[in-house]
């Protein structure tokens, strides 16, 4: 499940709805020894990661066989399609002459008589056009023209029988009212050949938008040296699906300067004659961002659910409690968190176990007038009536005040007794994360350590 089909799944999703039509989602399977169990399931997994379930039961291609055949035999009773009886070493001669003369591959057998036809198998193939031209009206591309001289006799079934992928996805377009074809523009020569599948058929010829590529930031093929490709790969680097799907749409489309739209309002504004043509840009400094807003605009509980989810994937001790103490802190340090696993990574301090194991950086801040000003500091603390982030800033600095040095001169001891050694968090919030008792409980550890 390529972050580009995703893309485009989001691109038919939001044309769907914004037409009031059906999304609908069909497994193309008759390649069988690539379409395992296994990946077909990453596809449902994807797309059930980022909310674009289909709204009908999924088509599984492999199971219309019969269907797809039939209409082979319905083009060859039309003759727009012929039995194509070649040997492999007669066809591969007819590509080596074909190479030599500049032509596309086309069989003795496209003219012959079906009384001369030999005991042996045979493919089926489009008879197609070899003169004028197949127009392509594309919503995106614009009108793309083909001459038909240029497009070969494809083939339809197999010597085995089985149809091939053009054949497949023209007769279940055409049975499942497809009226938009909206797909990656690796398939734009596709689409000539389906649209002569469509004419020898007889059928109306659907609406062909075909999307530009992804590329990498540096403006080159998207590739694993540009880091995630795959959407489970975005899960697993912590990006939510309401950012991704933000994210997907912005890739080649847009509406004015709306950089953060809901889905509801994609769908409002979204068209597809408005994507651009040209290849759009993985950027992951907009990714982080967009991802960083939907972090602090998301439920406390949900995001505590997914934090929990990567403590157990690293194999971080959780215990009774800690998945509310999560759902706590998560409003006090959200704010900086770009994905979930830095989100993760700031509600660590709150779930570590008293007595905190202090780094050698943190042992060092604990001087003998640092450990005195904590222990005054711990007084005034432990007198706090109100223990809320206002508050607790405001005797901060007074305290501060009160011992006539700046917060730089408390902060850090503070805040690495409280953390063990975590500078993520303000004080403020560091307090408040932990409550009362386990902030005062942290102090008098740091305090009896250096005592």
């Amino acid at each position: 499940m390529h972050i580009g089909t995703a893309r485009t799944a989001l691109f038919n999703w939001l044309y769907a709805r914004h037409t009031g039509g059906k999304y609908l989602l069909r497994i193309e399977d008759t390649d069988r020894e690539r379409s395992t169990e296994a990946s077909v399931q990453v596809i449902f997994d994807g797309l059930g990661w980022l909310g674009l379930d289909a709204d009908e039961t999924p088509v599984f291609q492999a199971s219309r066989a019969d269907r797809h055949v039939k209409a082979v035999n319905e083009m060859l009773s039309r003759g727009a399609a012929y039995r194509d009886y070649m040997t492999p070493d007669e066809l591969e001669a007819e590509r080596t002459t074909a190479r030599a003369e500049g032509r596309v591959v086309r069989s003795p057998w496209r003219d012959a008589s079906p009384d001369d036809a030999p005991d042996r198998a045979f493919v089926v193939r489009l008879k197609a056009p070899t003169e004028g031209e197949t127009v392509i009206d594309d919503r995106v591309k614009g009108k793309v023209t083909f001459q038909n001289k240029d497009l070969d006799d494809l083939i339809l079934t197999r010597t085995d029988g089985t149809p091939t992928y053009n054949l497949a996805v023209v007769v279940d377009d055409h049975e499942m009212g497809i009226t938009h074809v909206i797909r990656g523009d690796d398939h734009l020569n596709n689409a000539a050949r389906q649209t002569l599948i469509y004419q020898g058929l007889g059928w109306s010829v659907p609406v062909w938008a075909h999307l530009p590529m992804i590329h990498g930031p540096d403006g080159a093929k998207l590739s694993k040296r540009h880091g995630a490709q795959a959407v489970s790969e975005f899960a697993d680097m912590g990006y939510l699906p309401e950012a991704m799907r933000n994210y997907l749409a912005k890739l080649g489309w847009g509406h004015g300067d709306d950089e953060i739209f809901t889905d509801e309002q994609a769908q409002g504004w979204f068209d597809i004659k408005d994507v651009v043509g040209a290849p759009a840009r993985l950027d992951w400094a907009k990714l982080n961002h967009l991802n960083n807003h939907y972090i602090r605009q998301a439920e406390p509980a949900r995001l505590a659910r997914l934090v929990a989810e990567i403590h157990k994937s690293r194999d971080f001790p959780l215990h009774d409690g800690d998945l509310a103490r999560i759902e706590h802190v998560i409003p006090l340090v959200r704010d900086g968190a770009k994905t979930t696993l830095e989100l993760a990574d700031a509600t660590i301090f709150a779930l570590r176990r008293r007595p905190l194991e202090l780094p050698e950086k943190a042992r060092d801040l604990l001087s003998e007038e640092t450990r005195g000003r904590l222990a005054r500091l711990r007084q005034t603390l432990s007198d706090a009536s109100d223990w809320d982030v206002p508050a607790l800033e405001t005797l901060n600095r007074a305290f501060a005040e009160r011992e006539g040095v700046g917060l730089g001169k408390i902060g850090p001891a503070l805040r690495a007794v409280l953390t063990g050694g975590s500078s993520a968090i303000d004080l403020a919030g560091a307090l408040v994360a932990l409550g009362k008792d386990e902030s005062l409980g942290r102090i008098d550890d740091a305090l009896s350590l250096n005592g």
